[in-house]
């Protein structure tokens, strides 16, 4: 069965799995259109504010700071305070955030807002990812990316709508409100579903601390940084970057989170055969060749550039969140939490330097006698160069962890472990997967 029952007050209130993990992927849409819608309206915030690069830059990068912020408290109260309570700040802050969008007259005012919408992307993640290994605790790996398919594919229906919405001359403010409507959906099942009590992760927040401790978490933590600017750095700015390139950046990244999103529902063989450390090596090696790829090509050619790349980031962020749910347990949601946040934290300290990189680049470009479209193909150029130097970097690094043979703490024990959808040894009767019938 996928409802199951919980005690409270004599009370034994139904607790729908299914309508949870739908309520998840939801919040997660949310969090996802708005990097997606954000990049397809930057053009317009820059023209309309008089915006440098380098200043949305730092607008952008208030997404990816408000979302660590709020990782990181939620996963230190995440044991006291519950994932409810999480989801209502998440959705408080994506009212208060897409409203204050809206309403902004200047760069102050969107520095502002975005924040307040990248600690509701934050909370989203923090009271999920736990939620989710929780419930279906025999099946995490494969349900946490079953949940994370929701983020590439809300990328791709926020970048259809702001292409849809721009191309008939529809403006930025529109463009955001479109968000308010599955915020509202979310937000209702939020304050009506039951949420169910941690039962199958380590709820002890001191246990959570001392796991914290291991050597591999400071690696991996390291590690997330750069795959998550790899994959989002990128994203955010693709737009920018491919301008002039005879490519729609914003239809490169709905076909990248297009791939990326039906390559994370059916990881299964996959992450099977590789194991997670495998699959990271091999995401690695293909998002630095996407990103050769596309120093290399124009106009239609690009869109293969994209196909490769999306092959690269599409395991990145679930699979480094489910590794430390199965190699170091004992962090808990806490470990979660902070993984995320250190990929968002890092994305955030990157995301002016990129901005700052393109104004330079173009300058330098104009410098040499090059006209304005010449200038931005040969500035998406030279930053996609200096992306290239952080796959390089990860594909270094997870050789060296997947020669080392990592061994899961449970590996030794008679308990289900099952990879994207793959069992590994006997499973419980019970299924931990909400798209299968009850």
């Amino acid at each position: 069965m996928n409802t199951a029952s919980a005690t409270v007050g004599g009370a034994t209130p139904s607790i729908n799995r299914n309508r949870l993990f739908i309520m998840a992927c939801l919040s997660l849409i949310v969090t996802s259109m708005t990097f997606s819608i954000r990049a397809g309206v930057l053009n317009q915030l820059g023209g309309e504010f008089a915006l440098s690069d380098t200043q949305l830059g730092w607008m952008n990068s208030m997404a990816f700071l408000g979302f660590p912020v709020a990782m990181m408290i939620g996963g230190l109260v995440y044991n006291q305070v519950g994932a409810k309570n999480l989801m209502i700040i998440a959705f408080i802050g994506h009212l208060l955030g897409l409203v204050l969008t809206i309403l902004a007259t200047g760069f102050w005012g969107l520095i502002i807002s975005t924040f307040f919408i990248g600690f509701a992307n934050g909370s989203v993640e923090a009271a999920c990812n736990p939620m989710i290994a929780d419930m279906y605790h025999r099946n995490k790996t494969a349900m946490l990316n079953r949940f994370h398919v929701w983020f590439p594919g809300g990328i791709v229906i926020g970048a259809l709508v702001s292409q849809g919405m721009t191309s008939v001359g529809l403006g930025w403010q529109l463009q955001v409100a479109t968000m308010l409507i599955p915020t509202a959906i979310y937000g209702y099942m939020v304050f009506t579903e039951t949420f169910p009590k941690s039962e199958n992760i380590e709820s002890s927040t001191a246990t959570n601390i001392k796991g914290l401790l291991s050597p591999l978490f400071f690696v991996m933590i390291i590690l997330m940084t750069m795959t998550a600017t790899t994959e989002l750095g990128t994203g955010q700015w693709i737009e920018r970057i491919l301008a002039g390139s005879g490519a729609s950046g914003l239809m490169v990244l709905a076909l990248t989170a297009g791939l990326m999103a039906v390559g994370r529902y059916f990881a299964g063989p996959i992450v099977h055969r590789f194991n997670p450390v495998g699959v990271l090596l091999g995401s690695a090696i293909f998002s630095a060749l996407g990103l050769f790829l596309f120093t290399q090509t124009s106009g239609a050619m690009v869109y293969l550039a994209a196909i490769v790349f999306a092959l690269g980031v599409t395991y990145f962020w679930p699979t480094m969140i489910g590794f430390v749910g199965e190699y170091l347990p004992k962090t808990g949601a806490l470990g979660m939490s902070l993984m995320g946040g250190a990929g968002m934290f890092g994305v955030s300290i990157w995301n002016p330097v990129i901005g700052g990189w393109l104004d330079s680049a173009r300058e330098a470009a104009t410098s040499s006698g090059l006209d304005a479209a010449a200038a931005e193909i040969a500035a998406g150029q030279a930053v996609i160069s200096r992306l290239m130097v952080f796959p390089i970097l990860l594909i270094v690094a997870f050789a060296i962890l997947y020669f080392m043979r990592l061994k899961r703490p449970d590996e030794d024990t008679a308990e289900t472990v099952v990879h994207e959808g793959a069992t590994v040894t006997s499973a419980a009767a019970e299924p931990d997967d909400p798209t299968r019938p009850v």
